[in-house]
């Protein structure tokens, strides 16, 4: 059952402090905010995040990403850059868990909110810095957008059909991946500070990020000289596992296990290929892959979609296999509807919009969507007369002088 204590979520007792722009950060402090964080989002006044503005929406219009990476944040803005604005982050920063950034490493530094400058004021602090080639190195103070990171780790060159150049995956993964490994980060970060008392820096690099996920790729050329290449719909070696056509449209079938491929085996109405010594084991299917995957294929191309999926649902012929999902068949999913995958939420601009829900889940203290995306200094007084207690006059005159 859920913990009442925690109605907000698990990190409902903690305070971020997002700084930066576009994605890689904010979209760390998105999957704190949603775990229940209050994430106090700093934007330059007048200006604001560009992913305010950026999606496919029409030139005036706002932007539909926005709503997703900035829901459950609250919005102030503050001049970094003038004196006056770095005093009053550091005022913040001795009320806050954390501080969040995804400036070019050094810019920081050069406003006097340096690593040692914070934790001096608070040092419980955790700093949770994100950047394209990290905070160290000949190339840390580069520019580095999520698409060099995806490069330089590897992932470009081995997305895609083999027949053409490096592809890129349709989102922006680089970012979101450095975003994952600093949230994992800070909570690693946190539970340290739970013993000791002491905050530190997490200092997450896109490349890097990227690089954590390429499985053995820097080990196979390592050992046996191998170099992975682009291979489109299949992992070389590990099948049946691909995409195959039927009657009426493309099934994804993944049987790459012994016990697996055997109920496929079954189902496609010919057992014996399960014990076949070119597909009997994972050695065998890998080297005759091709030859198998036209073997399915073939079988596949006589049925209907449908019919497919019902034949390899049953328990005796149960194997992995699906549609590939667009946005339209996951809103209209009875597994993403059953498990509230998709969410409806209020929003002051567009009545309603569907996004997807919180992950992971928690059984006693689950997050959740709490609140819509702020406009730029929503929460100006609330976070400046409230919780930093400023003078009435002194707020009037810092929002005069547009520093606030």
């Amino acid at each position: 059952m859920p913990d009442s204590a925690f109605a907000k979520g698990p990190l409902a007792d903690l305070r971020v402090l997002e700084l930066g722009t576009l994605l890689a950060g904010p979209f760390c402090g998105q999957l704190l905010g949603d775990m229940g964080a209050e994430v106090i989002k700093i934007e330059p006044p007048g200006q604001g995040d560009p992913m305010r503005v950026w999606g496919r929406q029409a030139e005036g219009e706002p932007s539909l990403w926005w709503p997703v990476v900035a829901r459950n944040k609250k919005a102030i803005t503050l001049d970094l850059r003038r004196i006056e604005g770095q005093q009053l982050l550091k005022e913040l920063v001795a009320r806050a868990d954390f501080l969040l950034e995804n400036f070019r490493p050094g810019t920081l530094e050069r406003w006097g909110l340096g690593w040692p400058e914070l934790s001096a004021i608070n040092p419980r602090l955790i700093m949770i810095r994100v950047s394209g080639f990290g905070q160290t190195g000949p190339r840390a103070r580069d520019p580095g957008f999520g698409a060099i990171g995806e490069a330089m780790g590897g992932l470009r060159y081995v997305v895609g059909d083999p027949s053409t150049p490096p592809s890129r995956m349709g989102i922006s993964i680089g970012d979101s991946l450095a975003a994952t490994f600093a949230c994992l980060g800070a909570l690693s970060a946190l539970h340290y500070r739970e013993r000791t008392g002491r905050g530190q820096v997490v200092d997450s690099a896109i490349y890097e990020a990227v690089l954590a996920m390429m499985e053995s790729l820097v080990t196979d050329y390592d050992q046996r000289g191998f170099i992975r290449e682009r291979t489109g719909a299949i992992l070389p070696k590990v099948a049946p596992s691909n995409v195959y056509p039927t009657r009426d449209g493309l099934v994804l079938i993944a049987a790459n296990q012994d016990a697996v491929f055997a109920r496929l085996a079954l189902a496609m109405g010919v057992p014996d290929l399960a014990t076949d010594p070119r597909y009997a084991t994972h050695q065998a299917r890998g080297t005759h892959q091709a030859e198998l995957d036209a073997r399915i294929g073939e079988w596949t191309a006589t049925l209907p979609t449908r019919e497919i999926l019902e034949i390899l649902s049953q328990p005796a012929t149960a194997v992995p296999s699906g549609l590939i999902y667009r946005a339209p068949e996951m809103l209209e999913d009875e597994h993403f509807r059953a498990r509230d995958a998709i969410v409806a939420t209020a929003h002051p601009k567009f009545g309603t919009l569907r996004m997807q829900n919180v992950a992971p889940r928690l059984s006693a203290t689950p997050g959740g969507i709490r609140s819509p995306a702020p406009e730029i200094g929503e929460h100006n007084d609330e976070v400046f007369l409230k919780l930093l207690g400023l003078e009435p006059g002194r707020y009037a005159n810092l929002k005069a002088e547009r520093i606030i």
